[in-house]
């Protein structure tokens, strides 16, 4: 089992008690983004195309402790940008782990090894470090060649210390399912805990935009891949009912509001992977979002998105209504055969806004206005010094 039993208690406990409870729209997992900064520039990524005032911005220790007890999940994702560059996250780690939430912190592993000292193993903690397949799959979708030696090597050495180790393996299109089956086989050889696997979000800032999956192809991917996993019990981090939908056998709609994110900016809206606006907190996130205007079926930018971010949750809950289902999906794996559910259509979708630059605007007007922000670590992305200031940012682009 990937997940510890005492995690699958404690969290279904939490499920079932906001049914009980009638609340309609709670978060399952925070999604801490403490800083945009990066060591890598990933071709698919659409994290990190901020000026460099905006990439020196951080959550402090403080802020990132507010944010759970705003949202108050059972548990955490510490994402970025690369959370390691972050000067206080051994204590943000160790205070979220003594409020006995669980905390997935997620690297590249670069400085895996650098900074696992650091850090001490325990049931509320897991490293989930970023494996987009095998080393050439993996370093080709980093644009880094020697990304995957390092990240394996850090992932090993953190075992034999001890602690948690999960993947996080994004596919795109042009991905074998031969080769990502042999790469699964690979990390459990190599003894992850387990496997957290999604498509690729086309975002809009992406340097690549050639190579992201539209829902079918997404679907016969997954199928294949998980054809090929019959019988060799590979762990996953997920629900099974979210594999299941990978794989076409389940005609979810998003619930975004599941695992809001924590950003610089603010409480992002509507979900991890669309900014469109930013609340100050929790409560205004959640009740002034007009949800009913996104996902599939609703909004253009929502149209091939089938990533966890959004659809975990929704499994989760379906879980809880149809324990009966997910006991059985559990059992004799993903469907692969069967026809797949229809999809849902695209006919009334509203188009899509693009306010990135507005946004940007907005922020700078804040940090200006708020003083001199504190000067970022001395990075190098992808093998590269990076730029810490906008004059420096417009020199390395001459």
């Amino acid at each position: 089992m990937a997940v510890p039993l005492m995690q699958a208690v404690r969290v279904g406990r939490y499920v079932v008690k906001q049914h009980l409870t009638g609340r309609k729209r709670y978060p399952l997992v925070l999604m801490l983004e403490p800083l945009f900064r990066c060591n890598l520039a990933c071709a698919g990524c659409g994290k990190i195309d901020y000026p460099a005032q905006i990439l020196n911005q951080r959550l402090s220790l403080q802020e990132c402790l507010d944010a759970d007890t705003e949202a108050g999940a059972p548990v955490i994702a510490i994402a970025g940008g690369e959370p390691l560059l972050h000067k206080e996250m051994p204590q943000i780690v160790k205070g979220l782990i003594g409020r006995k939430k669980y905390v997935y912190l997620c690297t590249n592993g670069l400085l895996l090894e650098k900074k696992l000292d650091d850090y001490e193993p325990s049931p509320f903690f897991s490293w989930d470090v970023h494996l987009d397949g095998d080393q050439l799959m993996h370093d080709s979708s980093v644009c880094q060649e020697g990304v995957f030696e390092r990240a394996t090597a850090a992932i090993r050495l953190a075992k034999s210390r001890g602690f948690r180790v999960s993947i996080n393996c994004t596919l795109f299109d042009g991905a074998v399912p031969e080769r990502v089956a042999a790469f699964f086989d690979e990390v459990m050889a190599m003894g992850v805990d387990g496997i957290m696997t999604a498509p690729g979000y086309a975002y809009e800032r992406a340097p690549d935009q050639a190579h992201f999956l539209n829902r079918q192809k997404t679907k016969q991917l997954f199928r294949d891949i998980f054809r090929l996993g019959k019988g060799k019990k590979w762990r996953f981090t997920q629900s099974p009912l979210f594999l299941n939908f990978l794989a076409g056998n389940e005609n979810y709609h998003c619930t975004p509001w599941g695992k809001p994110l924590r950003t610089v900016f603010g409480w992002q809206r509507p979900c991890y992977l669309l900014g469109e606006g930013y609340a100050k907190t929790f409560r205004e996130l959640m009740d002034d979002t007009a949800w009913e205007q996104y996902g599939t079926g609703a909004y253009e930018k929502c149209a091939d998105c089938m990533v966890h971010s959004g659809y975990e949750s929704t499994a989760v809950m379906d879980a809880v209504a149809r324990p009966w289902h997910i006991a059985k999906v559990a059992l004799f794996g993903p469907e692969t055969e069967k026809p797949m559910v229809p999809e849902i259509s695209l006919a009334n979708q509203r188009p899509a806004e693009y306010g990135y630059e507005a946004q940007v605007q907005q922020q700078m007007e804040r940090i200006s206005t708020g003083g001199k922000p504190a000067r970022g670590p001395r990075v190098r992305v992808n093998g590269r010094p990076a730029a810490n200031t906008v004059s420096e940012a417009a020199d390395a682009a001459d």
